[in-house]
């Protein structure tokens, strides 16, 4: 039963480091430009990642000091975790699968649509109320700013490869028709009949195009991005993790045959 034991304390230490990866996804998360301020999938990540280290080091406790109940509700808890990770590995494909940017003539950058992007997605900034937090989030960073730092020549930013949320925020949309002075100031066109987002563009450096339909487009590009690159380490942190829990179960089977083997000799002894 020992060597049993020891193969699950060894399977558990390398969930605890599985855990890592899990909650680093989330702090990264937290940090990126666009879910740093729509504040979705970091919490949840995070929360997973830590309980899987709490219960994995449960597991190392338990299989340690040879707690049969605690190794129980380890295998039982790890299994509810594991279901949840899969869930929310499934459920980030699923919203991040449309979403792309649209070419636009003589220019590097993309344009982009809300609705290109998934339902669940067009919810996080469809209500006046999510988007006013959401566009506060972004007018407090340097997203645009850097800009006007970057790019003084029109050709020069012209052929600039802007992140979404740069092109969809810090500049009217192309068929505005509007004249460029610098990246986040643009002398007015006099038809703005090509879209509503002409109407809603402002040389104020605290407006921008911060109320533009693009800029929603835009965010929820970059959110499709932070997503996406995260849900890369969720799966494989959670076909890993399915291997060891696996393993940790067949280990523990071993360790109750071997117990079992062990009282049937001592008796028959």
């Amino acid at each position: 039963m020992a060597a049993s034991n020891n193969v699950i304390v060894c399977i558990n230490l390398v969930a605890v480091i599985l855990s890592i990866p899990i909650i680093g996804a989330g702090i990264w998360l937290s940090n990126g430009q666009a879910d740093s301020c729509v504040q979705f999938l970091q919490w949840p990540v995070i929360i997973l990642g830590v309980l899987i280290l709490v219960v994995a080091l449960a597991g190392c406790i338990g299989a340690f000091f040879r707690i049969t109940w605690l190794l129980i509700v380890y295998l039982v808890v790890m299994l509810v975790l594991v279901i949840l990770l899969v869930c929310l590995v499934g459920f980030v494909y699923m919203v991040t699968l449309r979403g792309h940017g649209n070419i636009e003539a003589d220019r590097a950058y993309l344009q982009y649509h809300m609705n290109d992007f998934s339902g669940f997605l067009r919810r996080r900034v469809r209500s006046s109320f999510k988007w006013d937090r959401i566009r506060s989030c972004i007018s407090q960073t340097n997203v645009c700013a850097q800009l006007s730092q970057s790019y003084r020549m029109a050709e020069d930013f012209f052929n600039a490869h802007l992140t979404p949320m740069q092109s969809g925020c810090c500049r009217p949309p192309t068929q505005c028709g509007y004249t460029f002075v610098n990246p986040t100031y643009w002398i007015r066109a006099f038809n703005l009949a090509a879209d509503m987002d002409c109407l809603q563009w402002s040389n104020d450096q605290t407006q921008l195009c911060y109320n533009c339909d693009s800029c929603k487009g835009g965010l929820l590009a970059n959110l499709r991005k932070e997503w996406k690159r995260a849900n890369v380490i969720l799966i494989i942190t959670v076909i890993v993790l399915i291997v060891v829990y696996l393993v940790g179960c067949c280990a523990f089977r071993n360790a109750k045959t071997e117990d079992l083997f062990r009282k049937y000799k001592q008796g028959y002894t």
